[in-house]
Order: C-alpha cells, then sequence, then structure tokens
C-alpha cells in the first residue's frame, strides 16, 4: 500500500461512520459541555473571597440577632422576634423576615449583575462565547449560577439561624401563626419550605440583572442597578395609591412565606409568586437573549 493510499485510523472511523452516527455523537456532546460549563461557572464562583464574603455576611445576621436578644432578654422588633426566646428555632425565621427585604437582594443584586458584565469587564467574555459555549448556552449557565447562589443564600441564613438558636435558646416544638403546635421536625421541613419560597422569589431579580448585565461592560453598574430596582419595587409596593400595580411587581408576594407557618399549609402564596417570577423570567430572559445575541463582545 502506498503512503497516498494509507488513512489515518481516526479519519477512517469518521469516514466510516454513517452521518446519522456523527450527528447522534455531535448531540451527546453538546449536553456535555453545557454541564461542563456550568461545574466551571460553580467553582469559579465559589473560589472567589467576594461570594464567601457575601455568605458570611448573611450568616451574620441570625448570629446578631441571637446574640442581641440573647444579651437583652427582650424579643421586641422584626416578626418572630419576641418567639426566640421560648424556642431558638425562631431565629431562623425572623433571619429570613430581617434578610428578605434588603441583604439578600443586595447580594443576589451583586451576583446577577456580574454575570455577563464581569466577563466584559476582564475581557474573557470574547472567549467564552466561542463554541462549545455559544451565546445562548452562556447565558443559560449564567443563570442558572445565580439561582445556585440564591438557593445557598437562603440556606445559609436558614441553617445559620437554626444553629446559633439551637446553642443559645432552648430547641422544641413549634407554635405555628394558627395556633397549632408542630413536632422539631416538621418545623424544620417548614423552614426549607420557606427557603425555597424565598429562592423563588429571586429568580425574577436574577433574571433582572441578567438583562441589566447585558447592556453594559462595567459590571459594578449593573449591579447598582439591580438592587435599586429592588428597593424602588419594595417602596412602590408600599404605596396605596399603586394598588392597582402591586400584583406585579416582582417584590409583592416575597414576605408572603408566612403561610408556610399555618395548619394546614396554604400555598395560594406561593403559587401566584411562583406564576409571577416565571413571568419575569420569560420576559427579562428573551430581552436577554435579545440583547447578548446582537451584542458586539470582540470591539
Amino acid at each position: 500500500m502506498s503512503s497516498s493510499e494509507a488513512v489515518p485510523v481516526e479519519d477512517a472511523a469518521v469516514t466510516a461512520a454513517p452521518p446519522a452516527a456523527v450527528a447522534v455523537g455531535a448531540r451527546r456532546a453538546r449536553p456535555a459541555a453545557g454541564w461542563a460549563l456550568l461545574g466551571s461557572e460553580l467553582s469559579v464562583m465559589f473560589r472567589r473571597w467576594r461570594t464567601w464574603a457575601m455568605l458570611g455576611a448573611l450568616a451574620a445576621v441570625p448570629i446578631l440577632i441571637a446574640v442581641a436578644v440573647r444579651l437583652t432578654g427582650r424579643g421586641r422588633g422584626p416578626a418572630f422576634l419576641d418567639q426566640i426566646t421560648s424556642n431558638g428555632l425562631f431565629v431562623a425565621f425572623t433571619a429570613l423576615v430581617v434578610c428578605v427585604p434588603l441583604f439578600l437582594p443586595l447580594t443576589i443584586g451583586v451576583v446577577a449583575g456580574d454575570t455577563i458584565a464581569g466577563e466584559a469587564s476582564h475581557g474573557t467574555l470574547r472567549y467564552l462565547v466561542i463554541a462549545p459555549a455559544g451565546r445562548l448556552r452562556l447565558l443559560a449557565v449564567k443563570y442558572a449560577g445565580c439561582a445556585v447562589f440564591c438557593v445557598a443564600a437562603a440556606l445559609t441564613v436558614a441553617l445559620a439561624g437554626a444553629l446559633i438558636g439551637a446553642l443559645l435558646f432552648p430547641i422544641g416544638p413549634v407554635t405555628l401563626l394558627s395556633g397549632a403546635v408542630v413536632p422539631l421536625g416538621d418545623a424544620a421541613v417548614r423552614m426549607l419550605l420557606i427557603a425555597l419560597y424565598i429562592v423563588v422569589s429571586l429568580l425574577g431579580m436574577c433574571a433582572i440583572g441578567l438583562f441589566l448585565s447585558t447592556l453594559t461592560d462595567v459590571p459594578v453598574g449593573a449591579m447598582a442597578a439591580t438592587a435599586v430596582l429592588a428597593v424602588v419595587s419594595q417602596v412602590l409596593d408600599q404605596l396605596p395609591q399603586l394598588d392597582a400595580l402591586h400584583p406585579w411587581l416582582f417584590s409583592h408576594y416575597w414576605l408572603g412565606f408566612a403561610d408556610f407557618l399555618r395548619a394546614p399549609l396554604v400555598w395560594d402564596s406561593f403559587v401566584s409568586n411562583l406564576w409571577l417570577q416565571a413571568g419575569y423570567v420569560a420576559v427579562f430572559g428573551a430581552l436577554a437573549v435579545g440583547r447578548f445575541l446582537t451584542k458586539d463582545v470582540l470591539s
């Protein structure tokens, strides 16, 4: 056989393979590349000192609440604060109430605003949009990373509150808002459901931050705009003159998780919140896609 007739083994295998097999192989490779990209995104996120600093600041909120109540013996203030001395699990509930209006939106605003603008400011965006990532897949991975941080943030507040509450106060059956008393295990499940409720509440804000992040190469601007919108939404929700607008504000149901502290469980607020956040994700996700697909990342 002459050298001109020799064919490398890999080339011969590809040549011999039918087109259908090649197409199937390509389809199988794309999801794998997507999961690898998500794993890389999460690895980078949770290796940053900024991420751990924000989670540490969130964990400090229930710790400060518990220590203050322990030292003073007084429980006047936010919801559930007066019940902490009788049951330490209420530290977690109180901390979630305190963190939802400001601290959680602030940290989510930082993460969401940095998704695309952060890569652009570091000059790495042009490399990420090249195959096998692509623009649509990159947007999906960035949003998924932001959603994972929402889960980590809500669980950090809840678990830190439960732990410090167990250390400083007695723990036992919990008296719900409806007057029913549930065992500790049931109360822990309800606490996790509240954390889930808060995660769902923040998904719309993640989509808003993602969209704003595609508009600029300055991550601080996108971060600040996302956090400011959260504050503005809550201010508008307090104005009785705007009652017709309230159900459409993405922060309207943020504190509706009190329904999970009733017997039986009331899901109305959760379902309404889920549909509202889904609408924000759909609208601002579509805006982010439209903007990012036409964005010049090579200049």
